[in-house]
């Protein structure tokens, strides 16, 4: 699923995987399997190489318990068809509960800029404008590469960390030089490296996780189901219970203070997650019914509170920058 430059790896590119083996007479171990699987993972996620994070994270779902004796294991077909198959779907469900959400740099952003021309010629004024602190109309050609990470992924520009023939493209045009440019000078550099590079993106894409998060209801709903951990939350919430403040304020006080303990999203300076806590918090009290008071009654308006916010945040999912 795709939201304008971002695509969102949710698990449902995974559902239907081709598992097939390899025709080989090589013995299969659980290591082998793994790799194939994580191969065929990444290719249909465009070919993001998976974090470790989630890999491990898959492998629990499937109650590994000693990885080197699990990778060591040798494996008939079957057995390894089996694996691949439920580590694919371990992967698959790890996403859907904690989604990931990535940058394809192909290359098309860079030419949308490269076929209009006004729009090049503004693009290189403001980089020129922005770069040239000092106001003195003149910039070295090497700042082109301060230009490019300016530009950055929101403009399709990989770092060259990432893309290292980037680094070739400007050897290739000079940009390293201490030559000093005028602004006309500095957009006749900049777009045949700009040309370059949207065809290198072209041939090889570039797939880069971006630090946002979603939050999906996924982990309160887990929350929720598990006995022990929701009374203990009821219980910390009614230890802060304090005289003059009523039920209804006292819970989302304590959830606004826990937010990302309990899989909520922040709120602070986040206005879809503020909408989200108005809303959920006005319906209740038009419910006079869930505000009864008693220890019961608190228990079960705690637990209506989170039903109702994992029930929103599945319908709507909240995005948040993590670097913030």
């Amino acid at each position: 699923m795709s939201d304008g430059a971002l695509t969102v790896l949710d698990g449902s590119h995974l559902r239907a995987v081709d598992l097939s083996l390899p025709d080989s007479d090589v013995t299969l171990t659980g290591a082998h399997v793994l790799d194939l699987a994580d191969s065929k993972a990444s290719s249909s996620l465009f070919g993001l190489t998976l974090p470790q994070g989630l890999k491990s994270s898959a492998l629990k779902r499937l109650n590994v318990q000693d990885d080197d004796v699990f990778r060591q294991a040798e494996l008939d077909r079957h057995q390894a068809l089996k694996l691949a198959g439920d580590y694919i779907t371990a992967i698959a469900d790890e996403l859907k509960d904690d989604p990931i959400v990535i940058s394809i740099l192909d290359g098309n952003t860079i030419r949308l800029f490269l076929e209009d021309e006004d729009d090049f010629a503004m693009l290189a004024e403001n980089l020129f404008t922005d770069l040239d602190a000092e106001d003195v109309g003149k910039l070295n050609k090497s700042v082109i590469q301060s230009a490019l990470l300016h530009m950055g992924v929101e403009m399709g520009v990989p770092p060259v960390s990432e893309f290292p023939p980037l680094s070739d493209i400007l050897t290739k045009h000079g940009a390293y030089g201490e030559e000093e440019l005028g602004q006309a000078q500095f957009a006749e550099l900049l777009q045949p490296i700009l040309q370059e590079l949207a065809e290198a993106l072209a041939k090889k894409n570039v797939v880069l996780i971006q630090n946002i998060k979603i939050v999906n209801g996924s982990k309160l709903r887990k929350l929720l189901a598990d006995e022990k951990q929701i009374n203990s939350v009821i219980e910390k919430i009614l230890q802060g219970k304090k005289d003059g403040l009523g039920s209804a304020e006292v819970i989302r006080s304590y959830l606004e203070k826990n937010e990302l303990e309990l899989g909520l999203p922040p709120s602070e300076g986040n206005e879809p997650a503020a909408i989200l806590y108005d809303l959920v918090f006005t319906e209740l009290e038009q419910d006079k019914s869930a505000l009864k008071e008693g220890e019961d009654s608190f228990g079960n308006l705690v637990k209506k509170i989170l039903e109702k916010l994992a029930e929103q945040l599945e319908a709507n999912p909240v995005f948040h920058d993590t670097e913030h």
